[in-house]
């Protein structure tokens, strides 16, 4: 059992797993490229089906010039809170193996699978050095695809805001009743030895 962060595992874990959740209060200070290229960089050692590598990783930072660009393709609940962050990502994942447009090009079953490992790296990474990343999937996808002239055979996942912590006070009073470290239901609710059960 690992206590921290008002959180409470049942089995005995690395504290760190307790420690990362996906706060919206951000501070809106700039963050280097090379700071966060280094969360990529971890992102990018995750493992894959047959090391595929099916992540893709579309950033940018606040201040530069796509910045505004970026918080438009959020849906509006998140704006409000994400023009805040340092950096935008937007992660997109090939569905396809091999060459594309050759014979050889088949569906990936695992690619949202393995972007979700990256993602779950590049959180864990974030917590590591001081940062916090908040996964949204609130974010429009559509227009995602046709701002950044992503093709067939790329599903755009989800957006990731990242930042470092403010107090909740930044926050609309809606957003502050929410801005907490969330539980998880127990273990026994979600793991089955031999059997599955439906909830």
């Amino acid at each position: 059992m690992t206590k921290s962060n008002n959180r409470e595992s049942q089995y005995p874990i690395d504290p760190m797993f307790l420690d990362r959740w996906s706060p919206r209060a951000f501070t809106g200070e700039i963050i280097e490229e090379a700071q966060l290229l280094s969360l990529l960089d971890a992102a990018h050692w995750a493992p894959s089906s047959s090391n595929q590598q099916p992540w893709r990783f579309i950033y940018a930072l606040k201040g530069s010039e796509q910045w505004q660009t970026f918080v438009g393709l959020l849906v509006d609940a998140n704006q409000e809170w994400a023009a805040n962050a340092s950096a935008l990502i937007f992660v997109v994942s090939r569905a396809f193996t091999g060459t594309a447009g050759s014979a050889e090009t088949k569906p990936s079953y695992t690619h949202s699978f393995d972007a979700g490992t990256a993602w779950g790296y590049l959180a864990l990474q974030a917590r590591l050095s001081g940062f916090y990343a908040h996964g949204m999937g609130g974010i429009k996808h559509d227009e995602i695809r046709q701002a950044f002239a992503i093709p067939e055979g790329y599903r755009v996942e989800a957006g990731v805001a990242v930042g470092r912590i403010a107090d909740k006070s930044v926050l609309s009073e809606r957003n502050q009743a929410r801005e907490f470290p969330s539980q998880r239901k127990p273990l026994s609710e979600v793991a089955f030895n031999g059997r599955f059960i439906a909830d």
